[in-house]
Formats: structure tokens, C-alpha cells, sequence
């Protein structure tokens, strides 16, 4: 699974930013058919952490009503340079992860 993390580069001590999350998933409800009318499983994104150099900051338990291609938004507070690490699992047992560094300075 792909995914585009977007977060400012540099923020000062402090500063509130915001942290958006684009995952590529066909988030299948498990309601529709194959042309031959088998069922397509239900195969969602159930579970995301944000994790800011290690603790974490944000976390969504998702369900079928999440379209394809979830996108996230939310806000943290920059407190020193590291990393924002989004980790996230789907039904089939997959996993993903995607992570973008930030520098604190000021």
C-alpha cells in the first residue's frame, strides 16, 4: 500500500501543525460482486497510529463507511525535530507505514 504523509518541514516549539494522510486501499465493504457474482470480501483499514518520535499522537479505528483511498487530517503540537510515523493495518492482516521528518528550530 502506498501512502503520502504532508506535514510542514520546519515549525518552532510550540507551533500547532497539521498532518494529513493519503493511503492508496480499495477499502472493500464486502458488499459487492465480481462480474461472475462472487462476492468481493470485505477488506478495510481498520486500525491507524500517529506516533511522534515513538509516543503517540493520534489514533482511528475505521470501518466500510471510509471511502477508497482514506484521507486523514489532524493537528499536533511541534515540540523537537524527529519524525511523524503513521502505521496502519487492514482486514487481510496487511500492513503499512509511511513517516516524515519535521525540524523544530527556534
Amino acid at each position: 500500500m502506498l501512502a503520502r504523509v504532508q506535514l510542514p518541514r520546519t515549525a518552532k516549539p510550540g507551533e500547532v501543525i497539521e498532518v494529513r494522510i493519503t493511503i492508496q486501499h480499495s477499502m472493500e465493504t464486502g458488499f459487492r460482486f465480481e462480474l461472475d457474482g462472487r462476492p468481493i470480501p470485505k477488506n478495510v483499514i481498520n486500525s491507524l497510529v500517529a506516533r511522534y518520535n515513538g509516543a503517540e499522537i493520534f489514533r482511528a479505528e475505521m470501518g466500510s463507511g471510509i471511502a477508497a483511498n482514506p484521507y486523514l487530517q489532524f493537528y499536533t503540537v511541534a515540540r523537537q525535530s524527529g519524525a511523524i510515523e503513521i502505521s496502519w493495518v487492514d482486514d487481510a492482516g496487511n500492513r503499512g507505514a509511511e513517516r516524515a521528518p519535521i525540524s523544530v528550530t527556534g
